[in-house]
């Protein structure tokens, strides 16, 4: 078999498109080289341009290789596909080789980049997505559909805008709100999705007497029908009730043309003219279509989007090429996404004016929910915009979760994670964690940044509305700002109402940034781990012994906020901030949402959470559990190693024992009045441990007395028995009675947060 293949490369011709066998390629002088099958994808092109030897042909921008696709028999059809990079250009010798039988040679056709004046000429007839439409912030769509593209400046009289948003704004629950699992911890960056075929019109042609259901639907139809055969048409008429267009080559060796008019009497659209299929040839060829603007591809991956809006830009990308075959711009594909985000999930400054009023309908369903707003001055330039207000943060708890934290473990997580949608800001998430090891997110807040300010509003809110008991435990990362708001908290977050410990891998993180020793890692780890003081003395020794220097930076951090053995217990275990990261997992997508639409994705999905966790308690408990699937299971396994240990002596009547396990000898006093175990698991994990159980068992007591009630089933259900109201339609909601100032503010708000490095 020869190494190698003779190709036909055509430029500076046409490409006819409806021809008896397919797609054509004609020039003046194809050119004829040989090539081998080991060429790369540069090489090629390089020698391409070295044996066209023309001015315009100074470098490749486009190829195109046409391919035969069998019909029946030995008859075959010819389509084409782009070669963008090496792997795609490998695609052609396989399937040259499968068809060497009916072709003796490659056919690619080949475009040049454009000359300044070439580019020029075509920009005249670039009418989508324009370059100003990008860079500004984004587009504002009036009641009547059509785009206004303004100087950036807004008038302050908004008045009514609110009120009319309880009819204009999407307020139901979109798919990706029901469907999202609250327990999928990991989630991967490019979820799989399947890709919808392209609706077309019935044999692939127009046909006078054609009826659509809209004007929308006719417009659609036509470029979707130009987009898949790569030509091209021009609006001639566009009126209420017509819908007149032309090719593009109307005149010049191309009679297509199609007329669609409303008829009243039917309720429909219908093609009253039409001239048969394109005769038109193409001269040039593109990886993208005039046609194929961002309204089109917005309606194609519209299903994608709204169920995953963290859908990445070079998805949508791949989706078009799938579905379309061109490869557009990252700007289009952009602001395509957006506008799908923004049809499924409302617009980015209405959604600022639905805030409050989403709120306040919450509020009226459940008056035990918490919501606090803080708000700012409106500038209009330099002047103060007097009666408005901006959205500056909001913190809010809905009564279920308020409800759950009485009888969860006595800890909460803490963290923030940015949002990605147009308009900057993070989300602060505080969770705490049931008897069955589930994790129950507790509040949410909507801030600028993660600045001392906005996490004082944070802990403040919640400690007052939320976590109103005292001898908790507050975990979080060594952020500067969360520390400088603890010390401005009052005591509230201090001992003894409140304990403030630090996430060990953060630490780690620290550790490795100041002293660049990655061996060292696992060491610093394990000290905070030790469960015990003698623990904790032999590892932080270890590490001394490797140099002072690491042990004086670890002293720094008080230990009892970094290590089991010092912590009081009051980390019930938990040495990271895992559990809130896995719910700003979980809440990727809802990142990327307009502000009302990110607070409902909350309420929907937690509503999912307590609904399954209330139904898997109950069935627990009527199958005569009485404690957690989790501890259950853990409380088996210590009561079965219970079996290899001595009790050696005892002092019953203050109910201190010693204890020995066999073989090894070691020995462990345990103090059941005081629950605490030489080995530390009892008085962190406040289950009995494998010694509690042998003294237990020794003395004929009920372990039973020594587990958490936190971990009984009885308590378990009640952290998921009171329920989520539903809000029910929006036109059933009462009157909005919030102040202007409260309620005015999205605009001004968006003017000010959106981010110029993505517009």
């Amino acid at each position: 078999m020869s190494d190698r293949v003779q190709l036909k490369v055509y430029y500076f011709g046409q490409i006819l498109l409806q021809t008896s066998e397919g797609v054509k390629f004609i020039c003046d002088n194809p050119l004829d080289v040989v090539i081998p099958f080991i060429i790369s994808f540069e090489e090629l092109k390089g020698l391409i341009c070295e044996k066209i030897d023309s001015e315009r042909a100074k470098k490749i921008s486009c190829v195109l290789y046409r391919y035969p696709l069998p019909v029946f028999g030995r008859f075959v059809q010819f389509q084409t596909r782009y070669v963008t990079d090496e792997a795609s250009m490998q695609e052609m010798f396989p399937m040259y080789i499968e068809n060497r039988a009916q072709i003796s040679f490659i056919e690619l056709y080949v475009e040049f980049e454009q000359s300044e004046t070439d580019r020029n000429i075509l920009r005249e007839d670039y009418n989508s997505d324009s370059e100003e439409e990008f860079e500004s912030n984004y587009e504002c769509v009036g009641a009547d559909g059509v785009e206004a593209h303004g100087d950036g400046t807004m008038d302050p009289d908004v008045t009514e805008v609110a009120d009319a948003l309880a009819n204009d704004m999407p307020f139901a629950e979109p798919s990706f709100m029901r469907v999202l699992d609250l327990e999928a911890m990991h989630v991967p960056e490019y979820p799989e999705y399947m890709t919808a075929e392209v609706p077309i019109v019935a044999d692939g042609e127009f046909a006078v007497g054609m009826e659509f259901s809209s004007r929308e639907a006719v417009i659609k139809a036509i470029k979707e029908y130009s987009i898949r055969r790569s030509v091209d048409y021009r609006v001639y008429e566009s009126e209420p009730l017509t819908f007149y267009a032309k090719c593009t080559q109307y005149g010049s060796g191309c009679d297509w043309l199609i007329r669609v008019s409303l008829i009243s009497r039917k309720y429909c659209w219908v093609i009253r003219r039409y001239n048969g299929t394109h005769t038109c040839t193409r001269a040039t060829i593109s990886q993208d279509h005039s046609k194929l603007d961002s309204i089109t591809i917005a309606e194609a991956i519209k299903s994608l989007v709204e169920a995953d809006p963290s859908l990445k830009v070079k998805s949508v990308i791949a989706e078009v090429q799938s579905k379309f075959n061109y490869t557009v711009s990252y700007r289009k594909a952009w602001l395509a996404k957006q506008r799908a985000v923004e049809k499924i999930f409302g617009g980015w400054e209405a959604s600022y004016e639905a805030l409050p009023i989403w709120f306040e309908a919450m509020c009226h369903k459940e008056p035990s929910a918490v919501v606090h707003f803080e708000t700012m001055p409106a500038y209009q330039g330099d002047d103060l915009v007097s009666h408005i207000r901006v959205l500056h943060r909001v913190f809010w708890s809905y009564y279920p979760c308020i409800k759950a934290f009485r009888h969860c473990k006595p800890f909460v997580q803490v963290d923030g994670t940015h949002l990605y949608g147009k308009y900057k800001g993070c989300l602060l998430v505080a969770v705490s964690q049931d008897g069955n090891n589930n994790i129950v997110p507790i509040a949410f807040a909507i801030v600028e940044g993660e600045t001392s300010d906005a996490w004082h509003f944070f802990l403040s809110n919640l400690r007052q509305h939320v976590v109103t008991r005292d001898g908790v435990g507050l975990i979080s990362d060594r952020h500067e700002s969360i520390n400088a708001a603890v010390e401005r908290s009052n005591g509230a977050w201090s001992p003894p109402r409140a304990f403030h410990m630090f996430c060990i891998r953060h630490i780690e993180s620290n550790f490795l940034q100041k002293f660049k020793a990655p061996y060292l890692q696992k060491l610093v780890v394990s000290i905070g781990y030790s469960r015990t003081v003698r623990e904790y003395e032999v590892r932080y020794q270890r590490l001394r012994e490797r140099g002072e220097a690491y042990t004086n930076w670890l002293n720094r951090i008080p230990r009892e906020q970094y290590a089991l053995a010092f912590d009081g217990g009051y980390r019930w275990g938990h040495m990271t901030t895992n559990l809130v990261e896995c719910i700003n997992s979980v809440l990727k997508g809802a990142r990327n949402l307009p502000i009302t639409a990110l607070v409902k994705a909350t309420f929907y999905r937690l509503n999912e959470l307590f609904t399954r966790k209330r139904a898997e308690a109950e069935a627990r408990i009527n199958a005569g559990h009485v404690f957690s699937e989790v501890v259950a299971s853990k409380l088996h396994a210590n009561q079965l190693a219970s079996g290899n240990i001595q009790v050696s002596c005892f002092d019953r009547q203050n109910e201190v024992f010693e204890v020995r396990e066999m073989p090894s000898g070691l020995e462990f006093a345990v103090d059941l009045r005081g629950l605490r175990c030489d080995c530390g698991e009892f008085q962190v994990d406040r289950i009995p441990c494998r010694h509690v159980f042998a003294c237990c068992a020794n003395q004929r007591l009920d372990w039973k007395l020594y587990v958490h009630d936190v971990y009984k089933m009885d308590q378990v259900r009640r952290v998921y028995r009171a329920r989520f109201r539903p809000l029910g339609n929006p036109t059933t909601w009462p009157a909005y009675n919030l102040n202007r100032d409260a309620r005015h503010n999205a605009l001004y708000r968006c003017a000010r947060h959106a981010d110029p490095q993505l517009y």
